[in-house]
């Protein structure tokens, strides 16, 4: 479903992402894993056509990333780390306008944002009574979780996607993928969350400074590493050593 050959992106002479190569079949839900500045984002970005590879290629839904993004765009949903959203319009207005650029009959888009809304426990007085500038940050989340499967993409990207969910909506977003990958979308999951992904995830892969690190099943990462947790073993593996050693250093410095 997705297949990424020596994907790269620079920004003047700094690579952002360095030649990554990895095919992910249909079902999958894969957890992309790497320290602030990985370049996990631009990857997501690269892979959603949001921006254009420096070099390398893709294909996402059996659609060539350089030369059909559009057709890209039609087959695939996102929820960005940001949960941008135009504040200036209601939750319903939003979800109408999403719904329209992907051309789903105005019948069958308000049957689907009520069901999306439903799961999340949103009121439908909620959609249509306030503007989006108005809404938490858990209820703009709920509604850019929606408009990104609005349309029943092939393949979801998720950007840390539980961020401002209560935990009730979270427990039910993480059985909603394990449905959706049942049914043979695939998700690419990237969060710091680690446990979470350790629990949700089929696969894992860990980047750093733009270079794949390991991938694979948690389990088998675990087994082949040596380490009792994926906390661990990201910790390890990402240069992020000794930190209870400097956590009491930097508080020995504020209590001084």
């Amino acid at each position: 479903m997705i297949s990424a050959q020596n994907l790269t992106k620079m920004y003047g002479s700094q690579a952002a992402v360095d030649g990554l190569s990895f095919d992910i079949p249909a079902g999958q839900i894969v957890g992309f894993l790497g320290p602030n500045g990985a370049g996990k984002s631009t990857t997501l970005k690269m892979l959603t056509g949001m921006i254009e590879p420096t070099s390398g290629n893709a294909t996402v839904a059996g659609c060539d990333l350089r030369t059909q993004v559009i057709e890209v765009k039609r087959r695939v949903g996102f929820v960005p780390e940001s949960g941008a959203v135009f504040e200036s319009l209601t939750g319903l207005e939003y979800l109408e306008m999403v719904a329209a650029l992907y051309a789903i009959p105005q019948d069958a888009a308000l049957a689907r944002i009520r069901q999306f809304i439903a799961f999340f426990d949103l009121s439908f007085a909620t959609l249509t009574d306030k503007l989006l500038g108005a809404y938490s940050k858990g209820m703009r989340r709920k509604v850019v979780i929606t408009a990104a499967l609005l349309h029943n993409p092939r393949v979801v990207f998720l950007d840390e996607p539980l961020e401002g969910l209560d935990a009730n909506a979270a427990v039910g977003f993480k059985a909603l993928l394990e449905t959706l990958a049942r049914e043979g979308k695939t998700i690419i999951y990237s969060s710091h969350i680690l446990d979470v992904v350790e629990r949700v995830c089929h696969r894992v892969a860990i980047i750093n400074q733009g270079r794949l690190m390991v991938d694979g099943s948690p389990e088998e990462l675990l087994r082949q590493h040596g380490a009792p947790t994926l906390e661990s073993l990201f910790t390890r593996l990402t240069g992020s050593t000794d930190l209870e050693q400097r956590a009491e250093t930097f508080a020995k410095t504020l209590r001084s």
